[in-house]
């Protein structure tokens, strides 16, 4: 959709007057007053393949003027005004919204106190102020959602008309208008501490004053309780809307309800270890490895924070009977360099806590255990810090109840922590010193940062077996605010995007880094006035043709820091918008994840025992590589010929071998005669998603070297299933041998021609022996390996009977003649 139309279809009518004039400043860009220059259409560019087209393209087909100092000078005035006017009216809505809040907070506390301190016989506040009270607070969301429309809308408007004025006028206005946005950021507003706040009123209005109350980090016993994790990758654009449904069923979680909110709270970091010569926890993670670990340092808030998390995650197959661990003990920042060199023992560090008596012996002794084998993993293994993840999360929780359980994490950003390429980022210190809390990091070099350009959605459901989750839930989760990534890791994604040269394989979600999550409303849900406030407008033909030459609205990359959502400061650049035929991209559920707590943390202390769910759009977590058909044989090859010898001249046979194969049978399938495929017309619900126009296809292809992992299920059973079928093949292979022993040694006159025919069964039973061996071995290794394979056989068993079939012929055809039947 060009950005024109999406203007005019998407204005809310509060706003009607206060958008940017975006057709009033392409007319300017068109109104230029200098010389008339001849210039070509881009008609005539295009046809400038062929000779006759590229004959064309020479001739001036129109005549341009030439833009000047005056024609700048006119437009930048112009587009001031319109900045001006966007920004004023943001502040004086964002004023106009706190005002309202302080207001309703005042009319909510007087019918709570009313509540509370009425006598026995005294009436209580009626259900219609209650009822008054959730309308004024729905409108106060419903007006914060769409400001963050307003500004979204405007901040792209502005993007676009300066990327088509550097385009039209060759001017360069971008750095500089850069500037004047930062002295006018009406797209840089927070309003976290107000959705805190709508939060809280909301839910006291909701639970008619009584709200749910208790221990914010107790679950209470878990043992009938199945526990499902979902991830998702929410856009910014969606970010301020996506919290304001979700405040409406559940309430911000807030640990310290006597702080006042700051933005700092929301933080937290990470720093993960691994082997930067191995990898070995990384391809354990990302292969779901039995008993792959995980260790971070983690801590919450900025860097003053004195308390430093050691956790250690621990996966576990669903066939051992198991679930996945995480663990963890508290530790003083100042103690954590000597616990990881091994200067400090565990004894020493849980020395106080023993002699204090404060937490059970128990207790102490599992994080005294976990201490010394965490220390024990790090100085055996030479893990060492390669990154860290920081981003603001903000949780959705009923105190004391954890059957649901929603997290959006924001702003994630993952920084290098390595000295690996001679630049001594942490030193010999346990994290880097030069960077705290204050995304967007802007003083790190681009190499050192990789900020994730959406924000990610966890969805915790703990019910009983058999049980449905919540209808909001499952509405939200199917809607387009969200799209499923199934085992979504930050650790993964962290070291697959800054150490691209040192590991060869990726996690299965990089392919859709490039495409566009944005989707159509698939169904009526969201924050919405009591009375419909947008308009959409119809446009003529004329504006129409204006349009033709307007950048794609979703097409391009922003160059300018996205604003994201007013609730998340200057988020990351968005994605390309590349629609893919055949995959609409509805939501579907994800993968889930397990663990188990010694200690709970901050941000999931509602479980210690979960069990995990299978993705419904893979039945499974697990990891396993693509077939190797699914990369170009050139990848092989340059693997090869870095090892040399004798296993590149191996590997140059096959893939050429493979090649003239390949080419031989296409031209063999062409001269046999057979339906031709047809091509199918577009259906109307690809009409309506995708656009009349042709559908781009984007297939993303890994570096030389380099390979990805999808998630795939591999059932345990295929161990046995595997071992079943070669039994099944030297079962048969020793009754052909047991066939051809008879007819050679159980004859009554032996012949040449019976010695002949039991010859080829014997040889028919040691290939088929020969066979079954190499497909076991085969299968065992790709199962043993987790590689995607095919594991059933669809030529062995029928090249087997046809070459049974044409022994019996050979038998009968030479016994016949022996007996002179014929």
């Amino acid at each position: 959709m060009k950005f024109g139309q999406q203007l005019r279809s998407s204005i809310i009518r509060e706003y009607q007057w206060y958008y940017i004039d975006y057709n009033g400043l392409k007319d300017e860009l068109k109104s230029a007053s200098g010389d008339v220059v001849p210039v070509t259409t881009p008609d005539a560019k295009a046809n400038a393949d062929d000779p006759k087209g590229k004959a064309a393209a020479t001739q001036p087909t129109e005549r341009r003027r030439e833009w000047t100092e005056d024609d700048e000078t006119r437009f930048v005035k112009k587009l001031e005004m319109e900045l001006d006017k966007v920004h004023t009216k943001q502040q004086v809505k964002a004023r106009e919204i706190t005002r309202r809040i302080v207001v309703s907070e005042k009319e909510v506390e007087s019918v709570v106190n009313r509540l509370n301190e009425r006598g026995p016989q005294e009436p209580g506040p009626s259900e219609e102020e209650f009822i008054l009270l959730e309308e004024v607070l729905s409108d106060i969301i419903a007006d914060v959602h769409d400001l963050s429309k307003f500004v979204q809308l405007n901040y792209t408007g502005f993007y676009k008309i300066i990327k088509k004025h550097d385009k039209m006028t060759n001017w360069h206005l971008k750095p500089a208008f850069d500037a004047r946005l930062k002295a006018k950021p009406f797209y840089k507003e927070n309003y976290d501490a107000s959705v805190v706040q709508l939060s809280k009123l909301y839910n006291l209005v909701r639970t008619r004053g009584n709200p749910v109350k208790g221990d914010s980090a107790a679950g209470g016993s878990q043992g009938s309780f199945v526990r499902n994790t979902t991830k998702y990758w929410v856009h910014p654009d969606n970010v301020t809307e996506l919290k304001l449904v979700i405040l409406k069923h559940l309430p911000v979680l807030v640990f310290n309800a006597s702080k006042e909110f700051e933005p700092e709270d929301s933080a937290i970091t990470s720093i993960y270890y691994d082997n930067p010569d191995t990898w070995e926890l990384y391809e354990g993670r990302l292969k779901k490895s039995e008993g792959a670990e995980a260790i971070r340092l983690r801590w919450y808030g900025g860097m003053q924070s004195e308390n430093i998390f050691v956790e250690r995650k621990t996966h576990r197959e669903d066939w051992t009977g198991e679930k996945s661990v995480k663990a963890r003990f508290s530790l003083k920042e100042k103690n954590v360099n000597a616990y990881m060199r091994g200067e400090l023992l565990p004894a020493a560090i849980f020395e106080k806590a023993r002699k204090e008596g404060k937490k059970p012996k128990k207790q102490i002794d599992e994080d005294e255990r976990l201490a010394a084998e965490v220390q024990y993993s790090v100085l055996k293994h030479g893990y060492r810090p390669v990154c860290r993840s920081f981003y603001n999360r903000t949780a959705f929780q009923l105190p004391a109840d954890a059957r649901v359980r929603i997290s959006l994490d924001t702003e994630l950003t993952m920084i290098r922590e390595d000295n690996l390429d001679g630049v001594r980022r942490s030193g010999d210190n346990w994290r880097r010193m030069d960077i705290g809390v204050d995304y967007p990091f802007s003083q790190l070099p681009p190499k050192d940062v990789a900020r994730f350009p959406y924000a990610i959605l966890e969805v915790k459901l703990q019910t009983q077996l058999g049980q449905e989750p919540p209808e909001w839930v499952r509405q939200l989760i199917s809607s387009h605010l969200v799209e499923a990534v199934p085992k979504f890791s930050k650790f993964i994604h962290g070291v697959a995007c800054l150490f691209p040269g040192r590991i060869h394989l990726l996690p299965f979600w990089m392919p859709q880094m490039d495409v566009d999550i944005r989707k159509p409303v698939s169904h009526d849900f969201g924050i919405q006035h009591r009375l419909e406030h947008s308009t959409t407008t119809t446009t003529s033909d004329e504006e129409e043709e204006e349009e033709e030459d307007d950048d794609d609205y979703d097409s391009d990359k922003d160059d300018f820091p996205r604003p994201a959502a007013p609730a998340a400061a200057a988020a990351a650049a968005g994605a390309r918008s590349i629609a893919t035929e055949g995959e609409p991209s509805a939501a579907a559920p994800g993968a889930t994840g397990r663990r188990g707590d010694g200690a709970l943390d901050v941000e999931d202390q509602t479980t210690t025992d979960a069990i995990a769910a299978a993705a419904a759009t893979t039945s499974n977590g697990d990891y396993i590589y693509y077939s190797d058909d699914e990369y170009d044989d050139n990848d092989r090859l340059e693997e090869a010929r870095r090892l040399g010898g004798w296993t590149y001249y191996s590997t140059l046979a096959s893939v050429k071998g493979s090649e003239f194969a390949h080419h031989t049978l296409e031209a063999l399938q062409w001269l046999v005669p057979y339906p031709r495929a047809e091509r199918i017309p577009r259906r109307e619900a690809q009409e309506r998603l995708f656009g009349p126009g042709e559908v781009q296809t984007k297939k993303f292809k890994a570096p030389p070297g380099t390979k990805i992992y999808v998630p795939v299920r591999v059932e345990p059973k295929v161990y046995f299933a595997a071992e079943r079928t070669f039994l099944g093949w030297l079962e048969y292979s020793i009754y052909v041998g047991a066939v051809a022993v008879t007819l050679l040694n159980f004859s009554a006159s032996p012949t040449s021609a019976s010695f002949i025919v039991a010859g080829i069964f014997t040889l028919l039973a040691v290939l088929s022996i020969c066979y079954s061996v190499a497909i076991y071995l085969y299968r065992s290794a790709a199962i043993r390996n987790r590689r995607n394979v095919k594991y059933y056989d669809r030529w062995g068993p029928s090249a087997l009977c046809a070459a049974l079939f044409v022994s019996v012929i050979i038998n009968f055809v030479v016994e016949g003649r022996s007996r002179e039947y014929w």
